[in-house]
């Protein structure tokens, strides 16, 4: 009888899908159901960039396009690079592919060998851990706690780095906790890679348009010239730009890991779709104005989330400087029980709990590498938000 791959017991499907068709499912049986799950603004795609998808369709781009990118794309990137990010890459040394995870995949497959090990700090977004086994590598997870703002530390990393480490992989602003690296924190972190020049940094920055700080969160490749060589940045066009169903990333790097990424993606992925990269050309060359609008748009929903929050019996968090997530500690709960007679011993149970007895949908801590904890995204309409809000305070007041 044919069996499954040994392969896949070592993956676990994603927790944001799986809640996300869970809410889904319960809709469609007629529950009022809201949704604080989502990785996606709740924004539509602005008209300018719009209007340059269908006039691609209109032109007959529908063709296959080189599998690194058009060239249109990766010239508007380089020079996007240049003006955001202090990042000096040529076209030529920047890759497209449909959306940052095959880039993370390619880039493990290119520069680390099966058993080799990655580091992931924690909390982390659920696929990384998952995209490293794939690849057939070990993730090393270090804890990054509350105390230290949900940042990696240096001297934890140091700790960490043992002679099979072949990468570290970096988010900021970060999914869950909307953690952001000061350059203060990110040459702290330089001077221990310095020391192992054979660790790679692959630094995932996709989420860069929403932060609430007063300058742009800082591209770790542009922080010292004796570091770039060895890092990875991958970004893309889902959050910021409000495209995530485009499916279209980037990455830049040293040409020689940009062409073993490459020959990766062309034997996995081949080439992404022509139309996105026309509309991507657009979002970073266009008119751009509407991210600094949204951005304040999030910080407000934020700033209303957060208060809420820590008014909630049992429940606290820190005030997030990016993203648009709420990183959540549910401690002051466990022990409690609910309107059911269950008694929450864990961090899915109270997601379950506000679940069944709230109709909201949130995220446990513990796919994302930290317990007690929640995700909650305020990605979702201010009245909408505060009626959801409302009933996660009334569950928590119920709780015995």
């Amino acid at each position: 009888m044919a069996t499954l791959g040994k392969r896949i017991s070592r993956l676990t499907p994603s927790a944001t899908m799986n809640m996300t068709d869970m809410a889904e499912r319960m809709r469609a049986n007629n529950a009022e159901i809201i949704g604080l799950v989502g990785g996606e603004p709740d924004y539509d795609t602005a008209d300018n960039v719009k209007e340059a998808g269908i006039a691609a369709i209109r032109a007959n781009i529908t063709r296959y396009p080189p599998t690194n990118g058009r060239e249109d794309l990766r010239r508007a990137l380089s020079q996007k690079l240049r003006r955001d990010n202090n990042l000096d890459y040529p076209p030529d040394q920047i890759v497209v592919s449909s959306g940052t995870k095959p880039l993370i995949h390619a880039a493990l497959m290119a520069l680390a060998d099966l058993g080799d090990e990655v580091i992931v700090p924690a909390p982390h977004w659920v696929s990384y851990p998952e995209t490293v086994r794939l690849a057939g590598l070990e993730p090393v997870f270090v804890v990054c706690p509350a105390s230290t703002g949900f940042r990696l530390r240096a001297e934890d990393l140091a700790a960490a780095i043992t002679p099979r480490t072949r990468a570290v992989i970096l988010n900021s602003p970060n999914n869950p906790t909307g953690a952001v690296y000061s350059d203060e924190d990110l040459r702290a972190l330089v001077e221990v890679l310095l020391l192992h020049p054979q660790v790679w940094i692959l630094t995932d920055e996709i989420y860069e348009d929403i932060c609430y700080l007063d300058k742009r969160p800082t591209s770790i490749a542009a922080l010292d010239p004796r570091i770039a060589e060895r890092v990875i940045t991958i970004n893309g066009f889902s959050k910021g730009y409000a495209m995530a169903g485009w499916r279209l990333g980037y990455a830049a790097g040293p040409k020689a890991a940009m062409n073993a990424m490459l020959t990766v993606l062309g034997h996995v992925m081949g080439p992404c779709t022509s139309i996105s990269q026309v509309a991507g050309a657009e979002a970073v060359s266009g008119e751009r104005s509407y991210l600094e609008a949204n951005c304040r748009a999030y910080q407000e929903r934020r700033d209303i989330t957060v208060a809420a929050v820590n008014e909630m019996p049992g429940l606290s968090c820190q005030t997030p400087d990016g993203a648009f997530f709420l990183w959540g500690d549910c401690a002051g709960v466990i022990g409690r029980r609910t309107p059911g007679g269950k008694i929450i011993q864990s961090d899915q149970d109270f997601v379950a709990g506000v679940m069944e007895h709230a109709g909201v949908v949130m995220l446990a801590g513990a796919p994302f590498g930290m317990s007690p904890y929640f995700r909650m995204s305020y990605s979702i309409e201010t009245t909408i938000l505060r009626r959801a809000l409302d009933r996660v305070g009334a569950f928590c007041r119920s709780l015995a």
